[in-house]
């Protein structure tokens, strides 16, 4: 298994595709550093003057932790999309150079062949989110400091600097694993389409109806509560006032279950199905 592991870390990492997502991804948080540098200032103060009037705020209100706060809102859509073209492509192409059928003429099992690939998956999601996020703290602070953070969600809501870092790795972390469950769902959706153009165009319309159902109420009902859409925010409940554990705590370990039955689908269907 470990020899698998280390070919699919260096076939990952061989890609030229692999490299241009990691640019991508960067260039959008630097542009968004840049905007906030030139334009931020005078829409913060067009916000908030009034507040600004009644409330006593420690530094600036556009500091490093607003524009982290910001650059995780930006990038929740952006990072799963390109996470799940450069997931998927680890496979499709193996499909499409037909390298796969020689692969499987080796003594290899099937189930751990696919295995490695979503272990390797899961952890290159993990590594450019922790990349993500220290580079977005280690901008964010370098150019524009530290100070409170506000934030709008029913209302807004003010949190001093020092509770405001912590909230804000906290929603790095929470957020990685919906990163990790849109990858895996992506290895899996390139199982069954095997091609790399189909497997894209559903792997986007699959992240764009998770956003939209994401929004659509369903009621109170347990459909609401456990549909793997209603998930995806979590890392937000760090930002109201009083932080319910519980609630990220459940969502945390079923959004789990989800990469799990997905990658189970993923393997069985693999094992399954003719790779010609």
């Amino acid at each position: 298994m470990q020899y698998l592991l280390k070919a699919e870390i260096f076939k990952l990492f061989k890609q030229s595709k692999t490299y241009y997502a990691l640019g991508a991804l960067f260039s959008i948080e630097l542009l968004i550093l840049f905007s906030a540098y030139y334009q931020g200032t005078t829409i913060i103060d067009l916000l908030l003057e009034n507040l600004k009037q009644k409330f006593y705020f420690e530094g600036t209100l556009l500091n490093g932790n607003l524009l982290i706060y910001l650059i995780l809102n930006t990038l929740w859509f952006h990072l799963p999309l390109i996470l799940m073209i450069v997931v998927s492509g680890t496979l499709t192409s193996e499909y499409k150079d037909r390298t796969l059928q020689t692969i499987m003429l080796q003594p290899v099992s099937k189930w751990k062949y696919i295995l490695s690939k979503y272990l390797v998956a899961i952890a290159f999601t993990l590594l450019v989110v922790g990349l993500l996020a220290i580079s977005s703290f280690g901008l964010s602070y370098a150019f524009f400091g530290k100070g409170d953070l506000v934030v709008y969600l029913n209302g807004l809501n003010f949190f001093d600097a020092k509770d405001a870092i912590n909230r804000l790795q906290w929603s790095f972390l929470s957020g990685a694993l919906s990163m990790v469950f849109f990858s895996v769902a992506s290895l899996t959706i390139a199982i069954l389409f095997k091609e790399a153009t189909k497997t894209w165009i559903v792997s986007a319309f699959f992240l764009i109806l998770s956003n939209i159902l994401l929004k659509v109420d369903f009621g109170d009902n347990w459909f609401n509560q456990l549909f793997f859409a209603k998930l995806n925010d979590t890392w937000q409940y760090f930002f109201y006032y009083t932080i319910n554990w519980e609630q990220v705590l459940f969502n945390s370990i079923l959004s789990l279950v989800y990469c799990l039955l997905f990658m189970g689908a993923g393997i069985y269907w693999f094992h399954k199905k003719d790779i010609g």
